[in-house]
C-alpha cells in the first residue's frame, strides 16, 4: 500500500500558504516567521498588541496549524464594518467550511471600495488560497481580475503568488498555478516563496529536478526558509532516496519550530521511511505532550503492526478508531484495521472491513487500490480463488498495460492456489514484456517446478539457467541475486546428478552453492555422496580339504 498525496499525507498541518499579506501586522518580522512556520513565535509577538491586524494574522496561523474554530474565533476579533473588517468577517466563514455567506462578505468588501483598492481585493484572493475546502476558483478569480486593474497592469508578486495558491487547491490547475508563480518571479526574481510553491507544483508533478533547482533556489534566497527542506525530503521519498529523504527532513526539523506539531511531522515521516522502532519511539512522545494527537493516534497502530506488535496493535486501533471523526477516517485506517484483525485471527472481520471501505470510497483510483488489499486478505485466507477474481477485475480496469505489478500478483495467486498451468502461462506474459526481470524468471522456474516435480523432464530448467545469466549481467547487484543463485544450483546439480547421471557436471553446480553458502548442507551432503570412494569387498577363500579314503 502506498500514499500518493503530494503533500505528506499523514500530517495534520495545513499547506503553508506563503507569502506576505495585505494586511498590515505588528512587525514585518511576524509574516517571516508566520512564512517559516514558527507560528509559536509568531503568536507571541502578536499577543503584545491588541488589534484587528493583530488578530487577523492570529485567525492566519490558527487556520495553518489546521484548528478551525480558533480561526473563526480570531478572524471575527478583527471583523468590522470596515472592508478589512469585512474581509475578516469573510475569512472567519471560510474557516468553518461557510463558503456562500463568506462570498457575500468578500462582495461587501470589494463594493465598498468599488473595487478600486487592490490591497483589499488581494486580501480576498488570499483569503481563497489559504483556505481548506475551496475547490473552485471562479468566484476567487474575479477578485483577482479586479486586483490587477486597481494595480493598472503592474504585476504584484503576493497577487500573483495567492492566484497561482488558488489554482493549485483545484484538481486541473496545475497549468494556471505554474504560470502564476513564473509571473510572481519575473516582477520580483528574488521572491522566495514563488520558487517555493513552484517546488512544491514540481513534487506534485514528480518533475524531480525541477523541483530540486526550485526549491534549492528558495533556500539559497532565504536559508530559513523551513518549508522548503520538507519539500525537497518529499521529494527524496517520492524517489525512493529514504537516508536522503530523512536526513533532509531533519534540516526541516532542525529549522523549524519545536512544538509537538513537529514533532508529529517527523514521526509521520520516520513512518514514510519505514523507521518503524525509532518512528513508534517519537509517536509515543509526541502523545505525552499531546496524548489527542489524531495523526499520531493513527499512526500508532500502524506502527504496532509493522514492529509485529499484533496484541498492542489490535489495542491501539480500537482507542483510534473511538477518536477518529468519522469524516476523518482515511482508506489506511481501514486497511490496517484488516491487517489487525487477520494477524490477531479475526480474518472474516477484517476482510468484512476492507468490502465496506471499498463500497464508500468515491475514488477509482483508491477502491482499485482497497481491493488490491482485500485480494492479499483473502490470499492470506486461502481463499485463492475470491482472490484470483478480484486481481483478474484489477488488472483488466487498468489502463496502464505496462504495470505488470500486479499481473505478478496474478501469477503468485494461482501458484498458491496449485493452478501451475495457469501460473505459467501467467509468467510467460510478464517475462514476454520484461525478459531480464530476475524475480519473474524464478518464480516461472519455480512453477515449472511444481509441473514437473521429479524433475524428469527438466521443465524448470531452462528458467534456473536464466536466473543464473541475469546474476552475470553488468550491473546486477549480488545481494538480490543470492539467495536466488543456491536454489538455481542446487536444482540443476540434482538434475545432472539424478536424471543425467552426470555427476562431474552435479559437482560443478553443488560447489557453487557451497562457494555462495558455505554451511549449505544439502549441496555438502550432495557432494559428499558424489565424492565418496566406491567400497573394497574382501572375499576369503575357502579351502575345502578332501580326505583321502
Amino acid at each position: 500500500m502506498s500514499f500518493k498525496p503530494w503533500k505528506q499525507p499523514l500530517l495534520a498541518a495545513a499547506a503553508l500558504a506563503a507569502g506576505t499579506t495585505a494586511a498590515t501586522a505588528q512587525t514585518n518580522n511576524v509574516q517571516t516567521l508566520i512564512q517559516h512556520e514558527r507560528y509559536n513565535e509568531a503568536r507571541a509577538a502578536l499577543s503584545q498588541g491588541s488589534t484587528p491586524e493583530n488578530a487577523f494574522e492570529l485567525g492566519r496561523i490558527y487556520q495553518f496549524r489546521d484548528m478551525p474554530d480558533s480561526a473563526a474565533f480570531y478572524f471575527n476579533k478583527a471583523s468590522g464594518s470596515s472592508p478589512f473588517g469585512q474581509v475578516a468577517a469573510g475569512r472567519a466563514l471560510l474557516a468553518k467550511g461557510q463558503i456562500a455567506p463568506a462570498d457575500a462578505q468578500f462582495d461587501a468588501a470589494a463594493k465598498a471600495t468599488k473595487n478600486k483598492d487592490a490591497k483589499v481585493l488581494t486580501m480576498i484572493a488570499q483569503a481563497y488560497a489559504e483556505a481548506d475546502g475551496v475547490k473552485t476558483v471562479d468566484k476567487a478569480v474575479t477578485f483577482v481580475n479586479s486586483a490587477q486593474t486597481a494595480n493598472k497592469g503592474k504585476v504584484d508578486p503576493t497577487l500573483m503568488l495567492a492566484r497561482g495558491e488558488m489554482y493549485m487547491n483545484t484538481e486541473q490547475g496545475g497549468g494556471e498555478a505554474m504560470n502564476s508563480f513564473d509571473q510572481a518571479i519575473a516582477a520580483n526574481p528574488s521572491f522566495a516563496p514563488a520558487y517555493y510553491e513552484k517546488g512544491v507544483l514540481n513534487v506534485r508533478a514528480r518533475n524531480y529536478n525541477e523541483a530540486r533547482t526550485n526549491l534549492n533556489k528558495a533556500v539559497e534566497l532565504d536559508p530559513s526558509y523551513a518549508p522548503a527542506y520538507r519539500e525537497l525530503a518529499d521529494m527524496y521519498y517520492y524517489a525512493g532516496q529514504y537516508d536522503q529523504a530523512l536526513s533532509t527532513f531533519q534540516k526541516y526539523v532542525g529549522l523549524s519550530e519545536k512544538s509537538p506539531r513537529t514533532d508529529a511531522q517527523y514521526a509521520s515521516f520516520l513512518y514514510l521511511t519505514k523507521k518503524y522502532p525509532e518512528a513508534l519511539t517519537a509517536v509515543n512522545g509526541a502523545l505525552q505532550s499531546d496524548p489527542n494527537n489524531l495523526t499520531m493516534n493513527r499512526l500508532k497502530p500502524y506502527l504496532l503492526y509493522e514492529t509485529s506488535d499484533y496484541a498492542g496493535a489490535a489495542t491501539a486501533m480500537d482507542s483510534y478508531m473511538k477518536l477518529v471523526p468519522a469524516g476523518k477516517i482515511l482508506p489506511e485506517d481501514y486497511v490496517y484495521q484488516a491487517r489487525i484483525l487477520t494477524r490477531s485471527g479475526h480474518p472474516d472481520e477484517g476482510i468484512a472491513i476492507l468490502q465496506k471501505a471499498i463500497a464508500s470510497a468515491p475514488d477509482p483510483a483508491k477502491k482499485a487500490e482497497l481491493e488490491g488489499d482485500l485480494a492479499s486478505a483473502l490470499l492470506a485466507k486461502k481463499d485463492y480463488n475470491r482472490a484470483i477474481g478480484l486481481i483478474k477485475k484489477k488488472i483488466n480496469a487498468n489502463p496502464d498495460k505496462s504495470d505488470l505489478v500486479d499481473v505478478f500478483r496474478l501469477a503468485s495467486a494461482y501458484d498458491n492456489a496449485k493452478k501451475y498451468t495457469q501460473a505459467d502461462s501467467v509468467y510467460n506474459v510478464i517475462l514476454t514484456a520484461k525478459p531480464t526481470y530476475g524475480p519473474g524468471v524464478l518464480a516461472r522456474a519455480r512453477t515449472n517446478n511444481n509441473l514437473d516435480p521429479d524433475s524428469k523432464k527438466g521443465l524448470a530448467k531452462p528458467y534456473y539457467e536464466r536466473y543464473i545469466e541475469l546474476s552475470k549481467a553488468e550491473g546486477a547487484d549480488p545481494a538480490k541475486f543470492r539467495n536466488g543463485l543456491i536454489e538455481s544450483n542446487y536444482y540443476l546439480g540434482v538434475y545432472d546428478l539424478q536424471v543425467k547421471n552426470d555427476k562431474a557436471g552435479a559437482s560443478t553446480y553443488f560447489q557453487q552453492v557451497m562457494a555462495i553458502d558455505p554451511a549449505n548442507k544439502e549441496a555438502k551432503n550432495a557432494l559428499d555422496i558424489i565424492n565418496a570412494k566406491p567400497r573394497t569387498t574382501t572375499t576369503k577363500k575357502t579351502t575345502t580339504t578332501v580326505k583321502k579314503k
